[in-house]
């Protein structure tokens, strides 16, 4: 039985798990995709002024949350006031839900990094490959089980030994590796079969805003897009910071933490699009960057293949590098599961792995039979045509968030008050930097931003 709860050793020890939790499949994978799709530096500048403000917000609420009551997100929103505790259990739901589809995608990034690194990078950029093997019965549930059994142990070790430890180690490799392809993305020049373009195009297309012909529609769509994005890219709304909070130590900076994480992930956000969009358009052209979430997995081999010799290297570097983004976003997923079922059932860090980790895989197993046995098509309220792994996500994402998000901007905005988190975010001293920004957005702008998003998810208008 554990009585004493864990901490993070160091504050910079904190700022890299958290950090690692913020940059994961949704920073490498959605976040240029939807650049692309919304006018390149429009949508940039729209993702920067919400994360200084919108994703400030919840992320300082989270960490302190958790900071204040020293519980994970099951049980904190109970301990700040005792009709609220209900938030608790959406909170853990979020992640319990997540995690099973998140590690089978893991596992199928697992599975290009194993192709690229074993010299089947060409067979990787096949048409149908994707599909072949997300269809295959047997291959997609191995994948899925290696991703978790990785995931199990390193939560199984505890916060100190196991994701302050790893986080430690993978992140630094992590930063060097999305500098090093961004940087070989800008010096790619295409031959005269795509059309001379270069790396440096794709670049000035990603970066400077694209105004022509926007409208107000327009530019809301841009704003509700960089505002879901935000969920993924802070990892807020999904228990995660609530519950790493629990283990920032009284004494830590705070603020100064939360500073931090949101530099680091605005940068590798900002660079996986460096990473992808220069690349895609090099070989791909303008059409090319609307595949949407398919340039993963379908355009990316393409483009290696294109490289020659030398794009089975950076193929085999980028799927590594998607890999440990979406390792150190899972482990984060499932150490807030796994708190909540030690502080609520009062049981061992040990058991309480095994037993997620187990209820983990069968879930897992079943979302690839989503592509197989259990196929099926049915579109959602927000317009998309959806399998079981979307219906899931759906459901997690676009629903139980926003809720989760308006129902803590309620709790602190207006039954706590705002006070309660600034006082603990500045216990030591600290100064709370956008404090007047801070106390408008939890108790007005944020609750309705984040109506108007669930709104547009369940379908009550169209944008």
């Amino acid at each position: 039985m554990e009585h004493k709860r864990n901490s993070f050793s160091s504050s910079i020890g904190f700022v890299l798990a958290a950090a690692g939790s913020a940059v994961g499949l949704g920073n490498i994978w959605r976040f240029p995709y939807l650049a692309a799709k919304d006018g390149g530096g429009l949508f940039l500048v729209v993702y920067l002024i919400l994360a200084l403000t919108f994703g400030f917000t919840l992320l300082v609420t989270e960490i302190s949350i958790g900071r204040k009551t020293h519980q994970s997100c099951l049980t904190a929103y109970g301990k700040l006031n005792k009709n609220w505790g209900w938030l608790g259990s959406i909170a853990s739901a979020v992640p319990f839900l997540i995690l099973p589809y998140y590690c089978v995608i893991g596992g199928w990034v697992l599975k290009y990094f194993v192709a690229f690194l074993t010299g089947q990078g060409m067979d990787a950029s096949a048409d149908g490959y994707f599909t072949g093997f997300i269809s295959n019965p047997v291959e997609p549930i191995v994948y899925d089980l290696i991703f978790l059994a990785v995931t199990c142990v390193v939560v199984y070790r505890g916060v100190n030994k196991g994701i302050e430890a790893l986080s430690k180690i993978i992140m630094p490799v992590l930063i060097l590796l999305v500098v090093g392809i961004s940087v070989y993305s800008l010096t790619i020049k295409g031959g005269e079969q795509f059309g001379g373009r270069t790396g440096i195009d794709g670049f000035m297309v990603y970066v400077v805003p694209n105004l022509e012909g926007v409208t107000a529609k327009d530019l809301l769509v841009v704003t509700t897009d960089a505002m879901g994005q935000l969920f993924y890219s802070v990892s807020v709304a999904m228990g995660i910071m609530v519950t790493y909070g629990s283990y920032f130590k009284d004494k830590s900076n705070l603020m100064r933490s939360v500073n931090q994480i949101e530099i680091f992930d605005t940068v590798v956000a900002f660079l996986a699009g460096v990473m992808i969009i220069p690349a895609v358009f090099v070989f791909l052209g303008q059409e090319g960057m609307a595949q949407g979430p398919s340039l993963m997995f379908v355009a990316m081999p393409k483009i290696f293949a294109d490289m020659g010799i030398v794009g089975r290297i950076i193929g085999c570097a980028f799927f590594l590098m998607v890999l440990f983004a979406a390792l150190t976003s899972s482990i984060s997923v499932l150490e807030a599961v796994v708190s909540g079922i030690i502080d609520k059932a009062k049981t061992t860090r040990k058991k309480a792995t095994v037993i997620e980790g187990v209820v983990t895989l069968i879930l897992g197993v079943v979302i690839c039979m989503g592509y197989n046995i259990l196929y099926f098509e049915i579109p959602l309220p927000n317009g998309v045509t959806a399998q079981l792994l979307d219906v899931v996500d759906y459901f997690s994402n676009s629903i139980l968030m926003p809720v989760l998000a308006i129902g803590t901007c309620v709790l602190i905005g207006w039954i706590v008050k705002p006070k309660t988190i600034i006082e603990e975010a500045t216990k030591n001293g600290e100064k709370f930097g956008r404090k007047t920004l801070y106390i408008v957005m939890v108790k007005v702008i944020a609750p309705i931003m984040l109506f108007v998003l669930l709104l547009g998810s369940l379908g009550v208008f169209k944008i």
